[in-house]
């Protein structure tokens, strides 16, 4: 505080001496300002917030080859000769919101009936042949659009069980190896949900409600009245 006369005065003069000059840039101070509460690991899928102890999971192989059918005889059977109510049933395991059946009728539609129009187009000969060779382009077109949804959903079966591309990418083994692909994944799905059902839950039970009726209630009134 410096003094001007007899009065002192509350403010402070500053010179050029005194104070330095600093310049500010534009923008300077609108920094983003780090809050390390703030900088969490987040799950990908979920978006929720994860421990910092948390490492990805590695990618785990398949408890089944792509060529084991002969492991589950009944899905083989039905991937042969049903392939698309072996497609539905994996899509209602995997997807909530797809019914089987809608799985099943599209699968039906796309592959099974493709397969049907190739035959009876390669047995008809008074079928020209540009338009043969029209119809057997759409059906690969088909084919190659069928292995891409087809690979999409089993993409992600890999990412719910962390499982990696075997023995290709997935759209790539359906195009080469539906019926086995399809087989594969049933078995894994299975095998998935029957470790989840083996696992030992610990059932809560609360204690019995304890009740007192009217005769119970005279009798202790009963023997306190005595024992005064």
């Amino acid at each position: 505080i410096m003094a001007e006369g007899h009065s002192q005065s509350h403010y402070v003069k500053l010179t050029k001496d005194q104070a330095t000059v600093h310049d500010i840039t534009p923008g300077e101070l609108n920094q983003p300002i780090e809050v390390p509460q703030l900088a969490v690991h987040r799950c990908p899928e979920c978006r929720q917030s994860l421990p910092e102890s948390y490492s990805p999971p590695a990618d785990e192989a398949w408890t089944t080859g792509i060529c084991g059918c002969a492991e589950d005889p009944e899905s083989c059977w039905t991937g042969l000769f049903c392939p698309c109510m072996l497609f539905g049933r994996n899509v209602a395991t995997l997807r909530d919101d797809i019914p089987w059946t809608n799985a099943c009728v599209c699968h039906a539609i796309c592959v099974e009936g493709g397969i049907a129009l190739a035959a009876a187009t390669s047995l008809l000969n008074g079928i020209d042949p540009n338009t043969s060779f029209l119809i057997f382009e759409a059906l690969l077109f088909s084919w190659w659009m069928c292995g891409i949804y087809t690979g999409m959903i089993r993409q992600s079966l890999q990412k719910k069980y962390h499982l990696k591309n075997s023995p290709c990418d997935p759209c790539l083994v359906h195009c080469c190896m539906h019926q086995c692909a399809l087989c594969q994944e049933y078995r894994e799905m299975k095998g998935h949900l029957s470790d989840d059902c083996d696992m030992a839950m610990t059932v809560m039970k609360p204690p019995p409600a304890q009740e007192m009726n009217a005769g119970e209630n005279q009798e202790s009134t009963t023997s306190t009245d005595n024992s005064s």
